[in-house]
């Protein structure tokens, strides 16, 4: 409470002229107090008119008041000052240079609270006050500081400008619109800016629309990264386990085939190792049969030799070495080929399944806004090597040149498959599409180009099978006559230079499906935006004395 009394001393006490204690302090008549020098000098501006006015209440005295100090505030003030609890304004309440200053402020200029549209002026808070007490000033329109009042003032005709000219799209005072804008299309200010300031709501509504929509793609971006980060985590876990499941059926498989082996060499060495003992007793008892025979041969006694010779044991029967079969370093090498073979299989197998692999990878991508390539060199980044289906194709449809192109011909010995069309001549391609693609057609005669399901029927009759006649295909019917679009049988007229080639861009995630005619120049024939459900095939359909081939792009 004290300190509210204070200050509410020092503000009864304080030049609302220089917004310090007063200085030699004088009282006019009408109740207000300055000090003497800043009343002098506001008073020494007005002195042209003869017409004097209090600074606060803007009551007018004439002729100019003679000041006398008055004694009981100079005493007060004195007081006060010994009490030594006078406080300056904060330096944050003076002007600074990006600040609009107080136009009255004599001296250091404090900050402006409010600019005035009708007196041009800009009033700190205690200057502004009379805006709020007398009835006149009470009616002008008071704006946010503006270092900028003096644009609302003609530099022609030095008026405040009220009015706007719709025709020369500026704003004038009201002798301008007596004077050059006479006859243009001029409105007040006033209703100019309720104009524009509707035109300028829309654009806000449109602004925060555009915001809100932003911000669905922004929490929709952010879902479809945790998404992404969450089945890459789970791809990685399930292939490493899959993987580990993979090396452990090939250690089980290693170990048991060396068990094998081992097993085999232990019995096929204890077999050789019997059959050397054999041999070696063999050689033993020949051995010594041989010295019982030389000792006998050397015997000079006839009637002793005779009468020994019978006595000697007769030889056993000899081990056949026809049946010892000897297969120099070709023992166990059959196993080693079979393990190769194992080995190569394998390799084909995960080669070309981390084709795949890698597709599939390099195909996730998250549903941006991104632009369609503009020339074919950038279209040809995308190609991708397609190649026909022989089991799709229908048995009048010659495949050649290594399951590029399809020409129509007699039946062909094709085996049966439920994925063989058999009344449509149409074939798939072997690979399915996603992401982004792009292939060119080259034809002579009358030719379908188009993209399906796979799932499409392919023993239905009429439109369930043919491409362009259901849901599950888009085709472009292309002819020496021209061009038609077909889906869902639906025919849309295409009109386009005539071309013998004709290119396909499919950006799966994004919906687009467009055909090219491809000559010198490149032509967008026929676009498709649309939700691509499942992967597509690229397909072909060829008529009586037509050929079509996918091109080689690489």
């Amino acid at each position: 409470m004290v300190e509210k009394g204070i200050q509410l001393v020092e503000e009864t006490l304080s030049c609302s002229i220089c917004l310090d204690l007063l200085k030699d302090p004088v009282a006019v008549s009408c109740g207000h107090s300055y000090c003497m020098k800043c009343l002098q000098s506001h008073w020494d501006t007005e002195d042209e008119k003869k017409l004097y006015s209090c600074p606060q209440c803007r009551q007018i005295f004439t002729p100019r008041p003679v000041l006398l100090k008055n004694t009981m505030l100079a005493i007060l003030v004195e007081e006060l000052k010994k009490s030594g609890l006078q406080a300056a304004p904060a330096d944050h309440c003076y002007a600074g240079a990006e600040d609009v200053a107080c136009d009255v402020c004599p001296g250091r200029k404090l900050k402006a609270q409010k600019s005035c549209l009708q007196c041009l002026a800009s009033y700190c808070q205690n200057h502004l006050q009379p805006h709020f007490e007398v009835a006149p000033l009470k009616k002008h329109k008071l704006v946010e500081p503006s270092k900028k009042l003096q644009e609302n003032v003609c530099s022609r005709h030095d008026e405040v400008m009220k009015m706007f000219c719709r025709t020369d799209q500026q704003s004038i005072c009201t002798i301008c619109l007596l004077d050059e804008h006479k006859g243009h299309n001029t409105v007040s200010a006033a209703a100019e800016r309720a104009e524009r300031q509707r035109e300028l709501e829309v654009s806000r509504q449109n602004i925060q629309q555009r915001i809100q929509d932003r911000e669905k793609d922004v929490k929709l971006l952010q879902q479809e990264a945790e998404a992404i980060n969450c089945s890459a985590d789970k791809a990685v876990e399930d292939s490493q386990e899959i993987f580990t499941q993979l090396i452990r059926l090939i250690e089980e498989q290693r170990s048991d085939v060396a068990q094998q082996v081992r097993s085999q060499q232990e019995s096929q060495v204890s077999r050789v190792k019997e059959l050397e003992e054999k041999l070696r007793q063999e050689i033993a008892e020949l051995k010594r049969k041989d010295g019982e025979l030389q000792t006998l041969s050397q015997t000079q006694d006839h009637n002793q030799f005779l009468h020994d010779y019978p006595s000697l044991s007769a030889l056993s029967q000899p081990t056949r070495s026809s049946s010892i079969h000897i297969r120099p370093l070709r023992y166990f090498e059959d196993v080693t080929a079979a393990v190769s073979a194992v080995r190569d299989k394998l390799q084909d197998v995960l080669t070309e399944t981390w084709t795949n692999i890698s597709l599939t990878v390099t195909e996730v991508d998250v549903l941006l806004p991104r632009p369609e390539p503009n020339t074919r060199e950038k279209f040809i980044r995308y190609s991708c090597d397609i190649t026909l289906d022989p089991n799709t194709a229908h048995r009048n449809l010659l495949l050649s040149d290594g399951n590029r192109e399809a020409t129509l011909t007699s039946q062909q010995s094709y085996p049966s498959h439920p994925d063989r069309f058999t009344n449509s001549l149409q074939v798939l391609s072997r690979e399915s599409l996603t992401g982004r693609c792009y292939w060119e057609v080259e034809r002579r005669g009358g030719v379908y180009v188009a993209v399906a399901h796979k799932n499409i029927s392919r023993t239905g009759s009429g439109n369930e099978c043919g491409f362009g006649g259901n849901d599950k295909s888009w085709a472009l019917n292309c002819n020496d006559s021209g061009y038609y679009f077909w889906h869902k049988n639906v025919q849309t007229p295409v009109s386009g230079p005539r071309s013998s080639r004709v290119g396909v861009y499919l950006d799966h995630r994004a919906g687009i499906l467009s055909f090219y005619g491809i000559s010198e120049t490149m032509t967008l024939l026929h676009r498709v935006h649309t939700t691509f459900t499942q992967p597509l095939h690229a397909g072909l359909t060829v008529g009586y004395d037509s050929t079509a081939a996918i091109c080689k792009l690489r």
